[in-house]
């Protein structure tokens, strides 16, 4: 009697740890279930759209006359850059690039109207809001800034193209471009004698001004030497080695750089680091460039604007 009474004792014990290992198996169940449920991937739609969109970014601002000092309005046109990452039912998310200065934006697409809304984080002061609408391969909309006492043209219109931005090391300057900086004149003093033979002396102010070697020196196809750039303008070798960032999608804060590559018509900013994308002779041929840069000096002609 006594081992019939421990036998079922035994069983009852065995019952309920199996009752408890159920207990806690089912509730690890329920917690993956969860996890499974918290880690859906929300369904991408749209996927078409993806991509870089770029071309002109306009807006009237105040400038002022080099001359006279008095102010004027002028429509200033920017190279912009639009990035469409990923689209949901409820979410786009994306980033601007515009003046070396790239922004995330996040927003809501519109179907019926093929609309977007896009906003960037409005932390800087040059953010602000995209109400763009696609048409075929074109964005175009406007531009309004949070802070519209912070910019210089707090309203701007956009009209973009979708392009495929593709690295090619064979991309070159235009060479009908114009090889002028017109963004950073300089002052000389020029003398001259009249006709009684008076000499006098004059301000007046010129720009620098590149050689055709930025049509021949390719920094991301051959590897430079000392004796192939050390006669070279400084301009000359700052065009040289900007180009390969230009090829890569760099994308330009000093105007200067902007004016040149703008004239390509393969040149489409996207990123504002590119440092990891070049190549190691690229590297090595940027290094050599700037040690050169350092001491060059520059090539300044007059020129009517």
């Amino acid at each position: 009697m006594k081992t019939l009474s421990y036998t079922l004792i035994s069983l009852f014990a065995v019952s309920l740890i199996s009752c408890k290992k159920e207990g806690k198996t089912n509730e690890s169940d329920k917690d993956s279930l969860t996890a499974k449920k918290d880690s859906v991937v929300i369904p991408e739609v749209h996927k078409e759209y993806y991509g870089v969109y770029t071309g002109d970014f306009a807006g009237m601002e105040k400038l002022v006359d080099d001359v006279d000092g008095s102010e004027y309005d002028e429509n200033v046109y920017k190279r912009i850059s639009i990035k469409i990452n990923r689209i949901t039912k409820d979410s786009v998310y994306g980033q601007s690039i515009v003046n070396g200065n790239q922004r995330p934006v996040r927003g809501i697409f519109n179907e019926s109207s093929k609309s977007f809304i896009l906003d960037e984080p409005g932390n800087d002061k040059t953010d602000g809001r995209f109400e763009v609408k696609l048409s075929g391969d074109s964005l175009t909309g406007k531009w309004n800034a949070f802070n519209k006492k912070a910019v210089k043209a707090p309203l701007k219109s956009l009209k973009l193209i979708k392009k495929e931005f593709v690295y090619n090391p064979n991309f070159m300057l235009d060479p009908e471009s114009n090889l002028v900086d017109w963004n950073n004149p300089k002052d000389f003093v020029e003398k001259y004698t009249d006709s009684d033979g008076k000499t006098e002396s004059y301000t007046t102010s010129k720009n620098r001004v590149a050689s055709d070697a930025v049509f021949k020196l390719n920094a991301s196809k051959q590897r430079l030497s000392e004796k192939d750039i050390k006669n070279l303008r400084k301009l000359d070798l700052e065009i040289i080695k900007n180009s390969v960032f230009a090829r890569h999608g760099y994308s330009f804060k000093k105007e200067t750089y902007r004016d040149f590559f703008e004239q390509t018509n393969w040149y489409i900013p996207v990123s504002n680091n590119v440092d990891n994308e070049l190549s190691p002779m690229e590297k090595d041929n940027v290094a050599l460039l700037n040690r050169f840069i350092k001491y060059a000096e520059d090539k300044y002609d007059s020129f009517g604007r």
